[in-house]
């Protein structure tokens, strides 16, 4: 008898950054590897964040059996309460992601009807068909995994967010050994990280990191700030390396960041001496040369600390002119302009700040070329799948798979959605199930679709005129108006009176109207939001939103 087919969807973070979502499914079980999100595109206006459609499980919840998670960042792990909404499964992930997880959970009173199951590396589980193995991989945020998923077609392995790991304890670093020995047990499918697929060699070491923010601390003749990823933990153990050695204080500044430390010490993945760390209030009493102030913000964020230290805004941080700002991260995609403004901010107050673009003070968690090359060799897979990337990483990591032995006929590019289906006649694309973005708003999930996000486009491009007019009910005449206001849109211009002639539209419309019908106000308000569309986009090409006001009394 044949072995039952086994389905891999992925319902977000291919051909795409964020929204890691990946299904894999075999007759009556579904297992769920991570479940991200993505923060708002420019767009998006008014969104707090993304996180996938779920459509696919709400439909088959009762097939859910797990969900797995390789790490704790918020594109592998952000949408998890959201999902558990939808679907009861249990939740397995290392004791940091857990922990990162369990404080999400809290805050949405979720904690308490979901079930969290702590895993190690080289732990297997079983759940339904699957058989599941926990590899160690070296990432930008620790006890980070891939997954060996053994299956009834084969063995499947996920790398989650990898690279090989140089300069990083032992405890962290990619257990290369396994991978070479899953590929000697013969590999069904690899589903690989692409996102540096087009950068060539090796990432460099946090090592190298280390030294160079030592340097610079070295150099430094007041505080030290600097800016980084909250799930961080190796970097911060650096720094508290560098405050030891020059018995300097640190400050952790941004809630994100505290429950990180907090946590990252509980597990043993961080050691802070007694001593070193000391509370914001207590800076003033210090040397500014022994202060080392770690914070959140280098993507720009409007609300964070660092954001509100450049504006001003900070409770208990202004900038002096001694101070040098080190922001420790890579500049995400569309975030550029936001950290742009707080550079120039810190530097026009007479401060230092150095950034990636000028030290070598970041490595990439993802693997570049050379490493992904490795990894194919290690695996050898029957099929190859490029995951986690934009389309153009996928197809950069299919082309390196060429050159690894790896004919077109053994890749498979997938997009959102697409079901890529192994069974006794092969691996191949057999359909696409619904998927995409939900936008959450405040407390409102999916509620703002693209009709909302065109209408705010348009005010905050155009602004917004509104038209008041007061009928007689029995008669139609009118007793007041029509009286314009509005935001964000000028009436006053050089070539003539645009207020009085818009006036004059409104009423050409109300002496056309039929003022008998029962609908009128309905017409009324449709006729007049047209002809002072037109009337505004004639004029002076411009198209604010319209919003007229009809009232009988």
């Amino acid at each position: 008898m044949d072995s039952p087919p086994v389905k891999i969807i992925p319902l977000g973070g291919v051909g795409e950054i964020g929204l890691n979502m990946t299904v894999f499914e075999c007759g009556d079980t579904i297992l769920v590897v991570d479940s991200g999100l993505m923060f708002p595109e420019d767009y998006m206006l008014g969104v707090d964040i993304v996180i996938p459609d779920f459509e696919y499980l709400r439909a088959n919840r009762r097939k859910v059996a797990a969900i797995i998670l390789t790490h704790g960042h918020e594109d592998h792990i952000g949408a998890l309460p959201f999902l558990l909404r939808e679907v009861n499964a249990p939740v397995y992930g290392t004791r940091f992601t857990l922990g990162l997880v369990r404080q999400k959970l809290e805050e949405r009173d979720a904690l308490s009807r979901t079930t969290l199951i702590t895993v190690e590396p080289r732990q297997r589980i079983q759940v339904g068909p699957f058989d599941v193995e926990f590899v160690r991989v070296c990432h930008s945020v620790v006890d980070g995994v891939g997954l060996g998923i053994r299956t009834p077609q084969g063995l499947v392995v996920h790398t989650g967010d990898f690279k090989i790991s140089h300069g990083v304890d032992t405890d962290q670093a990619t257990d290369v050994a396994r991978f070479a020995q899953f590929g000697d047990e013969g590999v069904l499918a690899l589903l690989s990280d692409s996102t540096n697929a087009e950068k060539e060699g090796y990432t460099i070491s946090e090592d190298g990191v280390g030294r160079a923010l030592s340097e610079i601390f070295d150099a430094a003749s007041g505080r030290v700030i600097v800016a980084l990823f909250a799930s961080n933990i190796p970097r911060m153990a650096r720094i508290v390396e560098i405050a030891k050695r020059t018995r300097s204080h640190i400050v952790f500044n941004g809630r994100s960041i505290e429950v990180s430390v907090r946590l990252a010490c509980e597990l043993g993945f961080l050691s802070i001496p007694p001593g070193m760390e000391v509370d914001l209030d207590k800076v003033k009493d210090l040397p500014d040369s022994k202060v080392i102030i770690v914070t959140t913000g280098s993507q720009g964020e409007p609300m964070s600390a660092l954001a509100r230290i450049a504006a001003g805004n900070h409770k208990k941080i202004r900038v002096r002119k001694n101070d040098t700002f080190v922001l420790s991260s890579k500049f995400i995609p569309g975030n550029e302009k936001a950290i742009a403004n707080i550079v120039n901010s810190l530097f026009r107050q007479g401060a230092e700040v150095i950034y990636e673009k000028i030290s070598a003070i970041h490595v990439s968690g993802h693997a570049f070329r050379e490493e992904l090359k490795l990894m194919l060799h290690l695996t050898r897979p029957r099929t190859f799948i490029p995951v986690h990337g934009e389309y153009r990483h996928l197809v950069h990591h299919a082309r390196l798979a060429g050159q690894m032995g790896i004919g077109p006929d053994r890749v498979l590019i997938a997009q959102d959605g697409d079901v890529l289906e192994f069974s006794a006649s092969g691996a191949r694309i057999t359909g696409k199930v619904e998927t995409g973005r939900v936008l959450i708003d405040g407390k409102g999930v999916g509620d703002v679709g693209a009709s909302v996000l065109r209408e705010r486009r348009a005010l905050s491009e155009h602004g917004t005129v509104v038209v008041v007019l007061v009928l007689d009910k029995e008669t139609g005449v009118v007793i007041l108006g029509p009286q314009f206001s509005s935001k964000g849109f000028v009436f006053e211009i050089e070539t003539g009176h645009l207020l009085e002639d818009a006036g004059c539209v409104v009423l050409e419309v109300l002496e056309e109207a039929d003022m008998t019908r029962p609908d009128r106000v309905e017409i009324l308000t449709g006729k007049i939001q047209r002809a002072l569309r037109q009337y505004f986009s004639f004029v002076i090409r411009r198209r604010p939103v319209i919003l007229p006001v009809v009232l009988e009394v």
